[in-house]
């Protein structure tokens, strides 16, 4: 539970009032704007990259996929509170049209907080446990309400057509209880956001309804449900592969048989969690990028709750 406190008061510290859109309430620091680049991944869809989690000097927010069409730009998540002009600046690096649609990943205000920047006007769509998450907020009470997402659907919503067709797709807990995977089916490429936000453990955040033993079942239906899928954009990582992805789904499925084995061996959570080691065959995977966003101990912690019911 400790760790969910600390990472909500890292982003409340950063979601400050967003009464007035079009104006940054905070702004990045140099550091952070140095890390944010504008990236060619195919075609017409860019993101703007994230700085991860190891650095919290430079920490921006997840990665901001910037899909082009012949309407307007898309942005699938926009960083941090603060972050908008700059998002706009580097958009307007690759095209003069509008940002005309929002689509957030999540609920999470890393990857929410750049959206009342574009204003009320802007379509905006989540999973409606997402909508759910957000209004509970204090970000989003009284006059800001108007900034929740206008557009909510259950289980998958495609908007657009031919070239420009967004397949959004939910699956079911794993970060929270509202993650979306946007794909990019003209592109064959998927943002996944924070269900696979980095080569180690997850962060997993239960009072937004996640899950750390339904997570790799939730990636599980990901893999066995989406085709014609190559390129993955990761929540805070550099753009990966669809093999990336698989892996993680193996990474996390090996992490819940291991709290599995531990809670039936009654092994505590401190003792496990010293215990635990990445399989070296995860090659480049670690037991966490920072400790304050998930790690061994938070993860069993919420594994072990979870496997007692």
């Amino acid at each position: 539970m400790r760790r969910v406190v600390v990472l909500g008061t890292v982003i409340g510290v950063a979601v400050v009032s967003m009464a007035v859109y079009g104006q940054a309430p905070t702004g990045p620091s140099a550091k952070a704007i140095e890390a944010t680049k504008i990236e060619k991944v195919k075609d017409n869809l860019y993101i703007i990259t994230g700085s991860g989690a190891a650095d919290q000097t430079a920490f921006s927010g997840g990665n901001t996929a910037v899909f082009i069409t012949d309407q307007g730009v898309t942005l699938v998540d926009t960083k941090l509170p603060g972050y908008g002009p700059m998002l706009l600046e580097r958009i307007k690096t690759v095209t003069n049209k509008p940002v005309t649609r929002i689509i957030n990943t999540h609920a999470h205000g890393d990857h929410t907080g750049g959206n009342a920047f574009f204003g009320p006007t802007v379509e905006s769509i989540v999973q409606e446990n997402a909508k759910k998450n957000l209004a509970g907020q204090p970000e989003y009470a009284g006059a800001n309400a108007k900034f929740l997402p206008t557009r909510t659907y259950k289980d998958k919503l495609t908007v657009g057509a031919g070239k420009d067709q967004i397949d959004v797709y939910y699956f079911g807990r794993g970060h929270t209880d509202g993650d979306s995977f946007i794909v990019f089916p003209a592109l064959r490429t998927m943002h996944v956001g924070d269900m696979f936000a980095w080569k180690a453990l997850p962060y997993i955040d239960p009072d937004n309804g996640g899950s750390v033993v339904e997570q790799p079942k939730t990636l599980a239906k990901v893999v066995a449900s989406v085709k014609n899928v190559d390129t993955i954009i990761n929540g805070h990582i550099p753009v990966g592969t669809w093999k990336d992805l698989q892996e993680f789904v193996s990474f996390t499925s090996d992490f819940v048989a291991y709290a599995e084995r531990s809670l039936k061996a009654g092994k505590s959570v401190e003792q496990a969690a010293k215990e635990y080691r990445v399989d070296p065959k995860y090659k480049g995977y670690q037991a966490t990028v920072n400790p304050m966003f998930g790690g061994p101990q938070p993860n069993l912690e919420i594994a072990y709750r979870e496997l007692k019911k």
